[in-house]
């Protein structure tokens, strides 16, 4: 087990891509163990035996088809007409339409790469100031794995074999969290009079189209999350189904998406699946050696420290996987993790869900903390600005939004709540 955390720490400081650094660190446990090299093969297929992991492919596709579809704008017209002309109310339609956003993508970059593009470039020219856009767009942008449907949960309940609807229903409470928490900020500046009032409008004669075009849009998140509840098809056929709907917005009612666009979000999600598909592979391979190497005596140990205090546990966990994720995304970091402190938290009398969403919204956050948050760069990159600019407005929505992991660790009806009423 040593041997496999020294290999994949230099492997991955060295600059290796994320998978290939977990498959070569895997090759290297099993090597220390004596284990044949066949293994690897085995355990990789064994990882993507799943038929919940099925339903990744089908909602980056959808997402994709969305985000060339004509969606974003959409979207941004029915924010803007939620908040109004109000002090700081271009801020506020930021944060409402990473909401919406988050129902469609399910992913991080995908909603900083929509809603980037126009918030940053824009927002200057209303007298706000680009770092503060950039910041505010980052900081809504980890909303979007967590309000479902979301990809990464789908990964999630893959490798924790955990319900993926318990899942989506969980992430909604703390999603609009996430939200409150940057509009309080929002509300703060407000206050002191530094953000100005909003020159974003819709005119009058447009509104009813654009009410009804951000309805038909939202109509997708509640439609897959009832339809799975009330039995009529699984999350897996959901994601199918989501495909279907979404080609059916973009070419059909909005006809915003041209055939070489249909080939391009196909291509696009064709990567991005592929890279997330060697991950899990990869990892379970990690996951079989470190069972091998004797992390049950490491679990035991742990949990004999905190059993009596399952809250304190929480709280730790929180700080391990914030310093984690200054070094490794979130997708990995679940992947890794998630098999195995997650029978620690069940012995301890945590709920599934609870403990997920506290690991989730946890590891998310490091898409925006630096030196290697992902989110970060984009942000960067579209405004044309350096990290510590950046960092130096974004802290105060980082800080609300560990407030809100806080929330989660000491109030489980946050997570739990939704999924125990709802009862799927």
């Amino acid at each position: 087990m040593t041997s496999l955390s020294i290999a994949l720490a230099v492997l991955l400081l060295g600059g290796l891509p994320i998978a290939f650094s977990f498959g070569l660190a895997a090759l290297v446990g099993l090597w220390f163990e004596q284990l044949p090299f066949l293994n690897l093969a085995s355990r990789m297929f064994a990882g993507l035996d799943s038929f919940v992991l099925l339903a990744a492919p089908f909602y980056i596709v959808a997402g994709e088809l969305m985000n060339r579809g004509g969606i974003s704008d959409r979207l941004i017209q029915l924010s803007t007409m939620v908040v109004g002309r109000i002090r700081g109310g271009t801020a506020y339609a930021v944060i409402v339409a990473s909401v919406l956003f988050a129902g469609i993508s399910g992913t991080a970059i995908a909603d900083i790469a929509a809603l980037g593009q126009i918030f940053i470039n824009s927002m200057p020219k209303e007298g706000y100031s680009k770092a503060f856009a950039a910041a505010l767009v980052t900081a809504g942008s980890i909303i979007g794995p967590i309000i479902p449907p979301s990809v990464i949960m789908v990964l999630y309940a893959a490798v924790a074999d955990v319900s993926v609807l318990r899942l989506f229903l969980g992430g909604v409470v703390p999603g609009l969290l996430l939200g409150l928490a940057c509009g309080a900020i929002v509300f703060v500046k407000g206050l002191r009079g530094e953000l100005p009032r909003s020159s974003m409008i819709v005119p009058p004669a447009q509104r009813p189209r654009a009410l009804r075009d951000g309805l038909l849009v939202l109509t997708l998140p509640g439609f897959i999350v009832f339809g799975t509840l009330s039995g009529v098809f699984t999350p897996t056929e959901a994601g199918g189904i989501a495909v279907v709907y979404a080609l059916f917005l973009s070419t059909v009612v909005f006809r915003h998406l041209d055939l070489a666009g249909l080939f391009a979000a196909f291509r696009a999600a064709a990567r991005l699946t592929a890279g997330l598909f060697l991950l899990i592979a990869t990892v379970e391979v990690v996951n079989y050696v470190l069972i091998l190497g004797g992390i049950e005596d490491w679990t035991r140990d742990l949990i004999s420290v905190f059993k009596a205090y399952p809250t304190l546990f929480l709280v730790t966990c929180v700080v391990a996987f914030l310093i984690i994720g200054l070094a490794l995304d979130a997708g990995p970091a679940l992947l890794l993790l998630a098999p195995i402190l997650l029978p620690i938290s069940r012995q301890m009398g945590i709920d599934d869900i609870h403990f997920s969403m506290v690991m989730i919204v946890s590891t998310t956050l490091g898409l925006i903390s630096p030196p290697v948050g992902i989110c970060l760069f984009v942000a960067c990159r579209i405004g044309n600005m350096t990290l510590g600019a950046l960092w130096r407005e974004l802290r105060w929505f980082f800080y609300a939004e560990i407030g809100v992991i806080l929330l989660l660790c000491f109030f489980p009806v946050l997570s739990t709540g939704l999924p125990n009423l709802l009862r799927p």
